[in-house]
């Protein structure tokens, strides 16, 4: 499976500009079709708790812009927006896109960063949920979820992913912290794991970027380091399921993990 990390710097609160910036990235990256390109956490508005504003109904401007752009570039796109769903209510979404512009996903961030004022503003979702791509299961989560291995857990015990992608706005000041949990997370699940932070600023954080293609070992495929752009690598998921199948540590969670 070929997967790329676009990092990019968020304009605050500037949908269009962040579209365009999105699609100009996507333009010199020239991802192979059917790749999986996967973007930071709200990457169209950047991190704002202002939800009555920010935050659209099913099908918006933002979905639509992702299933155009899933359909343009013939990608499975995986991104993160503040939705707003039929009970009114925000949440902070991790969606997926197939390369026919179909949802084939919504994740609600289940972990909300109180230090941040979220959840004034977003509800918290209730579980986490997966969808394949190819021949491979994928759960995504959403950046303070990270800090949380019970809810990882969770998934791998529901769903066996072989592949973690996790989206975020990680402060540069914990950077290191998102590093060693990305890994963590990789290792205690047998799992790839894809982390895309941004970079840049807004009015109240600096961002450092970072983001990662990990391997089920721990190992850092692939550093984005602290600049605008992208990072991409070929996971081999038949050396993950070898390995599994050599070493079945998940068979061996607990009945109360398997049970979540």
């Amino acid at each position: 499976m070929n997967v790329i990390a676009l990092q990019h710097d968020i304009a605050w609160e500037d949908k269009p500009a962040n579209f365009a910036k999105v699609r100009k990235l996507l333009i010199e990256v020239a991802p192979a079709k059917n790749s999986l390109v996967v973007l930071p956490e709200m990457f169209a508005t950047g991190f704002s708790m202002h939800a009555d504003a920010m935050a659209e109904t099913a099908g918006g401007p933002t979905e639509q812009f992702l299933a155009e752009t899933a359909w343009e570039f013939g990608i499975c796109l995986i991104a993160g927006a503040a939705v707003r769903d039929r009970d009114g209510r925000a949440r902070n979404k991790a969606l997926a896109f197939s390369p026919a512009g179909h949802l084939l996903a919504a994740y609600a961030k289940m972990r909300l960063f109180t230090p941040g004022g979220e959840p004034e503003h977003y509800v918290a979702g209730r579980q986490p949920v997966a969808f394949r791509w190819g021949d491979c299961p994928i759960s995504p989560f959403i950046c303070y979820d990270l800090r949380f291995p019970e809810i990882f857990r969770e998934a791998a015990a529901a769903h066996r992913p072989e592949l973690f992608v996790v989206i975020a706005n990680f402060p540069e000041k914990r950077i290191q912290h998102w590093v060693r949990l990305l890994q963590a997370r990789a290792i205690e699940n047998q799992a790839c794991v894809v982390g895309v932070n941004r970079v840049g600023g807004d009015p109240y954080y600096t961002y450092s970027g970072r983001s990662l293609i990990i391997d089920p070992q721990g190992e850092i495929l692939a550093d984005a380091g602290d600049r605008e752009g992208c990072i991409r690598a070929r996971l081999d998921l038949a050396a993950l399921r070898k390995y599994r199948e050599g070493l079945p540590f998940l068979g061996d969670m607990t009945n109360d993990e398997a049970c979540e």
